[in-house]
């Protein structure tokens, strides 16, 4: 399917907040912002009246005439007919957004042994799951497999497809180039614009942790104010919304918690195990779950009980001047709950309130992400959701 400009308002999941714009508007972009803010309004709230649409906007009456009159030739809203009865005056005519008709193909690269996809409505409900294992796959290899479920992806939707979102690991810039994703073997890698080129669909790519908390904050419902998402597959990151806007930081690389030093040697006097990163003694060196399995492997349950709490000491110690510092209130894991959820996670809530003020450590939420395995999907469905229609 090819990407397109849309085609009834979808009753089920619905975006539940907005991000507050980090940026200042510039007189160019006015149109766009406009624009943006119509959309975004008959998407969170459903079909409405072009003067209550003013009033929601503060825009004027001419002004979202005109607008409704572009995005009903665009296609993208459509009349409703008018409004029930019990007003005075003439009745008003509803417009909506066209949603039912159309998808969104998204992909998270997050997973240590397989390239997870899935077709999406644009509420976030997924419609068709695909999976190719990634059997070791870098580079050139791990991209090639990337492209063929995208087109697999792409021929399973069976509505026009507004865009591409993909989730990756590493450090990736606002235009979606991987900067660097040491476990797949990525540098420097334009992936955004060749998917886009070579798929001929708007493709948008970002940190795999930035997009699980964009998911859980948008879909999962879980509060902007103090939030990170720690995503835990081939390798370790963290997404984090504060006051209502994702943290991006200095070269885009905040959140990058799995390569901080937490291991000195390898507890028999030896050197620290080796990151894909070329350091030694990361977080991600034991808290990965190919780390995480190969730890517990053959030990009964009280044993395997015992290193993974260990481990969750380890991550504790990591995260508490993290905690501290941004004041967090929730810390959401993103991964195998049968490897994260128990003694790692209590290990780990315990070693930051040791290590905190009671008035930030006491009420810190440490847990699963509500989403489970599809929070960073629902992410990647954020960021066409944004990057095509200016919806956040």
């Amino acid at each position: 399917m090819s990407s397109t400009v849309f085609p009834s308002i979808a009753t089920s999941r619905r975006l539940a907040r907005e991000l507050r714009p980090t940026s200042k508007l510039l007189p160019g972009d006015a149109r766009a912002h406009n624009r943006s803010m119509v959309l975004q309004h008959l998407f969170h709230s459903g079909p409405t009246s072009r003067a209550d649409l003013a009033r929601s906007t503060k825009l004027t009456r001419v002004t979202i005439s005109d607008l409704v009159s572009v995005l009903l030739s665009e296609g993208l809203v459509e009349e409703l007919g008018t409004r029930p009865a019990g007003r005075v005056g003439k009745p008003a005519t509803l417009v909506g957004m066209r949603t039912a008709d159309f998808q969104i193909v998204a992909v998270d690269l997050a997973d240590d042994a397989r390239m997870r996809g899935a077709v999406l409505s644009l509420t976030g409900d997924v419609v068709v799951r695909r999976a190719v294992a990634l059997e070791g796959r870098t580079g050139r290899a791990a991209l090639e497999l990337l492209e063929q479920l995208c087109r697999t992806l792409l021929a399973a939707a069976d509505r026009p497809v507004v865009g591409l979102g993909i989730g990756s690991p590493g450090v990736i810039d606002p235009l979606g180039t991987v900067v660097e994703a040491p476990n797949l073997g990525w540098y420097d890698v334009p992936l955004a614009a060749d998917l886009t080129r070579r798929l001929g669909v708007a493709t948008h790519v970002a940190n795999d942790a930035n997009t699980a908390a964009l998911g859980e904050f948008t879909f999962g419902g879980a509060g902007g104010s103090g939030l990170m998402v720690l995503t835990v597959g081939q390798g370790v990151g963290a997404g984090i919304v504060l006051d209502g806007a994702l943290v991006h930081g200095h070269r885009n690389a905040a959140g990058e918690i799995g390569h901080v030093t937490v291991v000195d040697d390898d507890g028999a006097g030896g050197p620290a195990p080796r990151c894909a990163c070329g350091r030694r003694g990361c977080l991600e060196t034991v808290l990965a779950v190919p780390a995480l399995r190969h730890r517990i492997a053959g030990l009964d349950p009280a044993e395997a009980g015992a290193e993974l709490a260990s481990v969750g000491r380890l991550l504790g110690l990591a995260l508490a001047p993290v905690v501290s510092v941004l004041n967090l209130s929730e810390v959401l894991f993103s991964g195998p709950q049968e490897l994260l959820d128990g003694p790692l996670r209590e290990a780990a809530l315990t070693a930051i309130q040791q290590r905190t003020m009671p008035v930030i450590g006491a009420e810190l939420e440490l847990r699963m992400a509500s989403l489970g395995q599809d929070v960073a999907l629902l992410g990647a469905a954020v960021l066409v959701l944004s990057g095509q229609l200016g919806v956040t």
